[in-house]
């Protein structure tokens, strides 16, 4: 698959690795999402490679010194009894300045947890003559290792590099696919490049499913359980967790009440799946984060939500290989999950966006009670952002179904802004994001802005 983005990330960690002074550089992110396909490619002939494992530490030691022994010769002749003999025998040899990666980090520290404290001596007595690269997929060790004051590496980092899921963009220049296709792709993968990688192995976007996911040998099928196993201690309630709130229940108040536990009990895991960007919260425009009582949790990363929605309720069906009764949920479900990607993603293109000369603000979904001349009713609106000065409200409608009449969501729109009070004494823009074009012309095209997937895409570029 072509190598995409990643340039900001690339230079910054080919800066910090072969500069002057010596240091320590970290990179950490979450399984598959790319970091050892960008060491292999910042990592230079001179510099110094190790993937760890998760054996016994005098083996470590043994591999590591043989991959240095390739640079460094006779480097593997002795036997390292720990590993600040290996670091400082290794800076005893070096004639010219290098970098040492030490991929999958937390392995190590695993079998040595001393060794943090050997990299803060080494660090401290300043006697290295070469550059220090660490990385792991524990977001949680990872972090801890840096940022946390009780830890020995805590201030002693020259560069530090979060990698995150690629953007929605990236995935049409990787699969070479339309804006339509890009977000369905996506909606499924996310913005994780190993899965990419699997998808562009398979002919089609279904075979791709079958193959990786809905097959007990596919290598996505306990893909959850293995990067919930990286950061939590209790992966059978975090996945109880993401399966109810795929299935419908986004309230913390419905997410305790199938769990059968008390809804304090629940924060401390929650808080930890938002800020491993598993699950996001989500309030209605205008409402205040801290004091709102209509939050609701979503799962922000999109594999987890499309394994959560459509694998875990047929996981019995999937060890059996029945593939119609999965074939029948993914007919009628699977457009309706998209859709619900389509949305959130034209809330993000619009965020912090310039469109038509107005600069807006971040946008929200909004949902309410309002009264009607009916009686009182409850409405949605999918997209809602206010112009940075104040003077405007972009509000607008998401459809990922096809084809549409233009002229009847028009109407409606207009219809749901009449009752809306935040509207009122701002200019109204109202906006539709449609997945094709419509097939009525109506007659006012130029009061009304229609979005597709690739203007989408080419906002979230800018």
């Amino acid at each position: 698959m072509k190598f995409v983005d990643r340039i900001k990330e690339k230079k910054k960690l080919e800066d910090a690795i072969s500069s002057l002074p010596i240091g320590l550089t970290v990179l950490y992110g979450r399984r598959r999402v790319g970091k050892s396909t960008l060491l292999r490619r910042i990592v230079g002939k001179k510099d110094i490679y190790f993937l760890a494992d998760r054996s016994e530490a005098s083996h470590q030691r043994e591999v590591c010194s043989k991959i240095i022994s390739e640079k460094i010769a006779d480097f593997d002749k002795v036997k390292y009894p720990d590993w600040e003999i290996l670091l400082t025998s290794l800076n005893h040899r070096v004639t010219d300045s290098f970098c040492l990666c030490l991929d999958e980090f937390p392995y190590l520290v695993e079998q040595t947890p001393e060794l943090p404290s050997i990299l803060q001596k080494l660090l401290d007595e300043k006697i290295l003559k070469y550059n220090l690269l660490i990385c792991g997929s524990s977001q949680n060790m990872m972090y801890g290792l840096v940022f946390d004051k009780k830890s020995p590496l805590y201030g002693r980092t020259k560069e530090i590099v979060k990698l995150t899921p690629l953007k929605l963009p990236f995935i049409e220049e990787a699969l070479d696919i339309d804006g339509v296709n890009a977000i369905k792709e996506y909606a499924v993968w996310g913005g994780i490049p190993r899965y990419w990688e699997l998808r562009e192995a398979c002919k089609t976007f279904e075979d791709a499913l079958w193959h990786n996911i809905f097959s007990i040998d596919g290598i996505l099928y306990d893909e959850p359980n293995q990067l919930l196993q990286d950061d939590m201690k209790d992966i059978v309630k975090a996945s109880t967790i993401l399966s109810f709130i795929a299935s419908g229940a986004h309230r913390i108040s419905e997410i305790a009440s199938r769990s059968g536990e008390v809804a304090t009990n629940l924060s401390r895991p929650i808080s930890k799946l938002i800020e491993l960007g598993l699950i996001e919260k989500e309030i209605p425009y205008g409402a205040d984060e801290k004091n709102s009582k209509k939050t609701l949790y979503k799962i922000s990363d999109q594999f987890l939500a499309f394994y959560f929605r459509f694998v875990v309720p047929n996981i019995s069906f999937v060890n059996l290989d029945r593939r119609k009764p999965i074939e029948i949920e993914l007919q009628s479900g699977l457009e309706e999950f998209i859709g619900s990607f389509w949305e959130k993603t034209c809330r993000e293109a619009v965020t912090g966006n310039e469109i038509d000369g107005r600069l807006y603000g971040k946008a929200s979904r909004w949902w309410g009670t309002v009264r009607t001349k009916e009686g009182f009713k409850q409405m949605e609106l999918d997209v809602v952002a206010e112009s940075l000065d104040g003077k405007s409200i972009l509000v607008g409608e998401c459809k990922w179904t096809n084809p549409e009449i233009a002229s009847v969501l028009i109407n409606e729109l207009k219809v749901k802004l009449s009752y809306l009070p935040f509207c009122k004494g701002k200019e109204v823009i109202p906006v539709l994001f449609l997945k094709n074009k419509p097939k009525d012309i109506y007659d006012n095209w130029n009061l009304i802005r229609i979005f597709y997937p690739s203007d989408i895409i080419e906002l979230m570029e800018k």
